[in-house]
């Protein structure tokens, strides 16, 4: 790949001074109102199952906001959907991606025919995308008849050495294939019902599809059928439902 345009940089330069401000702004709000901003991030957080997730208590993710670690890691995402090419009806990049087993393979290759391909990206240290997970399986379930289903394991979202949340999965930061292939083997504890796949290390599925920390799509005939908004706030499964459903009838 080559150096990013002009253009780019440009605006790479203006998200840094925006989430520069975000942090900034939201770090003297936490201290001047630490009431009024917790609500918002708990109605947040209400979007993406936060709130209702077992596993996590209001302080094991609430203090992680405005850090650092919290700035780095939306400046990375925000960057990285700047690079998003991916539109309805386009063709669908077909990444390489790594099997289980260590073979590697591409998307498309997991196409069968005019069957719609459901691609889900995500990781296990991302909350929202492992409190979604049956969701997902329950559509491999009513719709395994007429689609198939792809789990695209891409970099962890809240890494126990990034942006790390209490009580989560301690999974550090993927330093090559193997820590990312052994990350993704524990996703098979949740019996995930279709074949996973890890993304390389060039991260090249999570950015071409612009899927980091999770994001759903579907293609068909090696076309976008359907683009899930970014998560965490807006990765919703039952929109996948709906477009299957619209499908089958």
């Amino acid at each position: 790949m080559g150096l990013p345009q002009p253009g780019l940089w440009l605006k790479r330069l203006w998200v840094l001074l925006e989430v520069a401000v975000h942090v900034v702004v939201g770090k003297v709000l936490l201290i001047l109102f630490p009431d009024r901003v917790k609500r918002n991030i708990l109605a947040m957080g209400e979007k993406t199952g936060m709130t209702r997730n077992p596993h996590f208590s209001h302080d094991n993710w609430i203090p992680t906001f405005f850090s650092t670690q919290y700035f780095w890691f939306v400046l990375k995402v925000r960057w990285q959907r700047l690079e998003d090419t991916t539109e309805l009806g386009g063709l669908a990049p077909n990444c390489p991606v790594v099997r289980l087993s260590g073979q590697r393979c591409n998307i498309w290759e997991f196409m069968q025919g005019n069957r719609p391909l459901v691609l889900n990206f995500g990781s296990c240290t991302c909350p929202s995308f492992m409190f979604k997970f049956d969701q997902f399986k329950r559509l491999i379930e009513d719709f395994s008849s007429i689609a198939d289903f792809l789990v695209i394991y891409i970099e962890e979202a809240h890494a126990s050495d990034g942006w790390a949340f209490k009580n989560n999965m301690d999974i550090r930061n993927h330093q090559n294939l193997q820590d990312r292939l052994q990350a993704a083997h524990l996703l098979l504890a949740r019996s995930p019902q279709c074949p996973v796949v890890v993304d390389t290390m060039q991260n090249q599925s999570s950015q071409l599809y612009a899927a980091l920390p999770e994001r759903l799509y579907i293609i068909q005939e090696g076309r976008i059928l359907y683009k899930g908004k970014s998560g965490p706030w807006n990765y919703n499964p039952e929109e996948v439902r709906a477009v299957l459903e619209k499908l089958h009838s």
